[in-house]
């Protein structure tokens, strides 16, 4: 008895043991699924979806009702007054969601299954894009200066560049563009501080590094990086190579560079010890340069 007692507590022991495992099996292979999959919550990339504001011009069609059909600017309280249904609020609304509540407004009222389209041909917004904050699009309300913009945007990032690019509409159509350098904006300049108005697109750009090449009668030689936004100098390249050594003569001292509409390379002398000695200017080198200390 004592032997059979001690076998089935074994074959017990043995199933609970089998079930454990097969338990640890199922949760590990499920974590590893649940791991492999995607979190759907996450965008694939961010979308910025307009949104209706005061004074921006709404063309809207009803199919089935076409005496329906009008162009209207929407008030400074955000509604727009349409006929046979009155005042509708617009403001805050995408053109999609717009589409939707009239829909249902005349569905309710008039018309089943009505379908609406809503087009805005105006806006009041600007899209700020780029190394800020909070890229997006925002509403200006009377006089909006380039600044307060921004600041509403969460401000320049540390990897903006030194330059602002405003693409703005003409009279006639066509995009011109204007270049706002940073410096003088945060010093309140009045000409680069400017005023926007409606459709102004505001391009932050991304400082970029750039490589420049140092090579010949230097300590270090070897490629040079800096930031697009900081430049570089040739006298500060010949610097960060390690400096001249008691070969070279510095007077000679050659940079090469690629002609960016023709592909061909060009030549230029410079005497390093009159750039040194101050009797001639320091030039500034260009992204890609190759430059040959002798």
């Amino acid at each position: 008895m004592r032997e059979k007692s001690e076998m089935k507590f074994i074959s017990s022991c043995s199933r609970l043991a089998a079930v454990a495992m097969m338990l640890m099996v199922i949760l590990i292979f499920g974590q590893s699924l649940l791991a492999q999959q995607p979190e759907q919550n996450q965008p694939a990339g961010q979308v910025i979806e307009y949104k209706i504001g005061s004074k921006d011009l709404l063309e809207i069609k009803v199919y089935e009702l076409p005496e329906l059909n009008q162009t209207v600017r929407v008030a400074e309280d955000g509604t727009v007054s349409l006929a046979v249904i009155g005042k509708v609020q617009a403001s805050g609304l995408t053109a999609q969601e717009l589409e939707r509540k009239l829909a249902a407004i005349l569905d309710e009222k008039y018309t089943k299954n009505a379908h609406v389209t809503v087009i805005i041909r105006e806006h009041q917004k600007i899209a700020v894009i780029g190394a800020v904050g909070r890229p997006g699009l925002y509403e200006i309300a009377g006089q909006t200066s380039l600044l307060q913009i921004l600041s509403e945007a969460g401000g320049l990032t540390p990897q903006a560049g030194k330059e602002i690019h405003i693409m703005r509409q003409t009279e006639s159509g066509e995009k011109e563009r204007l270049i706002i350098n940073v410096d003088r904006l945060m010093k309140q300049s009045n000409d680069a501080n400017i005023i926007l108005q409606p459709k102004d697109e505001i391009i932050v750009p991304f400082d970029q590094q750039l490589t420049v090449y140092v090579y010949g009668e230097v300590k270090n030689p070897g490629a040079i990086q800096f930031m697009e936004s900081k430049k570089i100098t040739l006298l500060q390249a010949v610097a960060q190579a390690g400096g001249l050594t008691e070969w070279a003569n510095g007077v000679q001292v050659l940079v090469k560079r690629k002609d960016p509409q023709t592909g061909k390379d060009l030549n230029y002398w410079y005497n390093l010890k009159k750039i040194i000695n101050g009797s001639k200017p320091d030039v500034y080198l260009q992204d890609g340069d190759v430059v040959v200390v002798h």
